[in-house]
């Protein structure tokens, strides 16, 4: 079913419940931590210090992160995260060692979150997004805020009312049945959406006389049409933005792909319209 509007606002919708949950997993830890710190009698400082293990394995897991979702796309990084987050969350009500602290509220909801977060969402969504796309990533960060608003008190009540424990169950559930069915809908490739219709030959927008969006015969083989691109693959070369052609059957590409790139950095070539949003 055609939906009528952009699909990326979608994603964007995705993102922003995604970032809501994710993000605010590992910081309810701020919530967790005083009745942890009541019932086992730890030190303040060693106790805390799960938290900021959480940040260290973060760091060391973003730069495998950014390499997995080009080869393998978004769903698989956040289904990935939405598992680690749950299981470290579902565990944590088992602890009754330092380490066992580390290891659940540190190391799974820290690597796990770090998937849900801002990393793993800026590897993917500015491609679904040229002429909106800083209004794409705000509104899609903006669920951090919303979400620590409407998040929080419900666990703090939670904590009040039943223990530390159960919130920790409770939100673990409300991460894994609302997040890992939701990724779902988001596309399985990182490239972001073909072009727009209104790029194809005939269409309204190409017959009112607008700019053509095609690479000058500098490049050879008597131009390349960029209605043959990739959306996500656009360039900006010389002041202007151009785009790389795609490698699908049937588009006006004369050269390889690797030719092309070659060639972009010297050629001089119109601004493209807007592409699907």
């Amino acid at each position: 079913m055609r939906l009528p509007f952009f699909y990326g606002w979608v994603v964007v919708a995705v993102a922003f419940v995604t970032v809501a949950l994710g993000v605010n997993a590992r910081t309810a830890f701020s919530l967790l931590f005083p009745p942890i710190l009541d019932e086992f009698g730890w030190e303040r400082g060693v106790t805390a210090g799960a938290f900021s293990f959480g940040f260290l394995v973060s760091a060391v897991l973003s730069p495998a992160l950014g390499r997995l979702m080009d080869r393998r796309g978004p769903r698989l990084v956040m289904e990935m995260g939405v598992g680690l987050v749950a299981a470290g969350l579902l565990l944590a009500p088992l602890v009754n060692q330092r380490w066992h602290l580390y290891a659940t509220l540190g190391v799974l909801v820290g690597g796990g979150s770090v998937c849900l977060s801002y990393t793993g969402q800026s590897l993917y969504l500015p491609n679904w997004f040229v002429r909106r796309r800083g209004l794409a990533i705000s509104l899609a960060f903006s669920g951090v805020g919303v979400g620590s608003i409407i998040l929080f008190p419900w666990v703090q009540s939670v904590i009040v009312g039943a223990g530390w424990r159960t919130a920790c169950w409770m939100l673990g559930l409300l991460v894994l049945v609302v997040l890992a069915p939701l990724n779902l809908l988001r596309a399985a490739s990182a490239r972001g959406p073909r072009p727009s219709a209104r790029w194809r030959s005939g269409s309204p927008v190409a017959a009112a006389g607008r700019p053509a969006n095609v690479v000058r015969s500098s490049l050879g083989g008597g131009g390349l049409d960029a209605r043959a691109c990739d959306a996500d693959r656009a360039l900006l070369v010389d002041g202007r933005w151009v785009s790389s052609p795609a490698s699908s059957p049937g588009t006006r590409c004369r050269s390889t792909r690797r030719s092309i790139w070659s060639r972009l950095a010297s050629a001089r070539c119109t601004r493209p319209g807007r592409w699907a949003s």
